[in-house]
C-alpha cells in the first residue's frame, strides 16, 4: 500500500513538475541552445534539476521546490527584460562581440578572453563552409557564443540582383525515401505512386528501396536519389584537420 501511494505521489509530482515547467519557459521564452547567454544557460540546468528533485522526492514539500523554480524563472526573466531596455545592461549581462579574425590577423588576446581554442575555431569555420582562412575577411565571436563569418567579397555568393538576373520561386524538396522506407503521405502529395517510384529508382540502378538511404523530389521535379554506402575501402578515414 505504502509503494502504491509513493508511486502515485510521484506521477502527481511529475505532472505537476511538467505543467510548472512549460509555464516558466513560456515566461522566459523560447530561444535556440545557440541563442543562450552563459546566465540562461545555467538557470535552465538548474530550473531542470530542481524539476527532476520535485518529481521524484517523496518526503519534501512539492512548494518549496516549485518556489525556487519559480524565483530561477522570475530572475532569468527580470534581466532579460532590464538587458532589452538598456545598452549598458545588455553589454554587462549578455557580454559583447569580439572579433578573433579581421584582414589576415588571428587576435591571439581574444581568443584568450573569449576562452577559444584555436582548434575549435577552425571548426566553427568548416562548419560555416570556409576551409581556408584566406577566404575570410572578418570572423566574430558573438554574445551568445557562436562565431560569425565575413566573407572576402570575391568569395561571397552572388546574389541575383547582383547580375539583374529574374529566378523563378523554388519548392521545397519532397523526401520519399528515407533510410530505406517509403513515405506513402509524401508519395501520395506529390502526385505519384510506388509505380513511378520503382520505375524511377530501376532507371538509376537501384533495385530494392531499402537499399535507399534518402530520395527526394528536387525543385525540377527531378528524383534525386543517394544510396547507403558502407564498408567501401575509399572510405575516408581519420582527421585530416588535426
Amino acid at each position: 500500500m505504502e509503494i502504491l501511494k509513493n508511486l502515485l505521489q510521484v506521477l502527481l509530482t511529475s505532472i505537476g513538475s511538467i505543467a510548472a515547467l512549460f509555464a516558466l519557459t513560456k515566461l522566459i521564452g523560447n530561444r535556440q541552445i545557440s541563442q543562450l547567454n552563459m546566465f540562461d544557460y545555467i538557470n535552465g540546468i538548474t530550473i531542470g534539476s530542481i524539476a527532476a528533485e520535485m518529481a521524484t522526492s517523496l518526503e519534501s514539500d512539492f512548494l518549496m521546490p516549485l518556489l525556487a523554480m519559480t524565483i530561477y524563472a522570475v530572475s532569468a526573466f527580470t534581466l532579460s527584460l532590464i538587458a532589452s531596455r538598456s545598452l549598458k545592461a545588455r553589454r554587462f549581462i549578455n557580454g559583447r562581440a569580439v572579433i578573433l579574425f579581421d584582414n589576415g590577423k588571428l587576435y591571439y588576446d581574444n581568443f584568450k578572453r573569449t576562452k577559444l581554442d584555436i582548434n575549435e575555431f577552425l571548426t566553427q569555420c568548416r562548419v560555416g563552409g570556409y576551409f581556408d582562412l584566406s577566404q575570410i575577411q572578418t570572423a566574430v565571436f558573438e554574445a551568445n557564443g557562436s562565431i560569425s563569418i565575413l566573407p572576402k567579397a570575391e568569395y561571397r555568393p552572388i546574389n541575383p540582383t547582383d547580375v539583374s538576373l529574374k529566378v523563378s520561386a523554388e519548392k521545397p524538396p519532397i523526401n520519399l525515401i528515407i533510410g530505406g522506407e517509403i513515405l506513402e503521405e509524401n508519395l501520395k502529395r506529390s502526385g505519384r505512386d510506388r509505380n513511378w517510384l520503382n520505375d524511377r529508382l530501376k532507371s538509376q540502378g537501384v533495385k530494392n528501396p531499402s537499399g535507399v538511404y534518402l530520395a527526394c523530389i528536387n525543385s525540377s521535379d527531378e528524383l534525386e536519389v543517394y544510396v547507403k554506402i558502407t564498408g567501401e575501402a575509399d572510405t575516408p578515414k581519420g582527421d585530416p584537420f588535426q
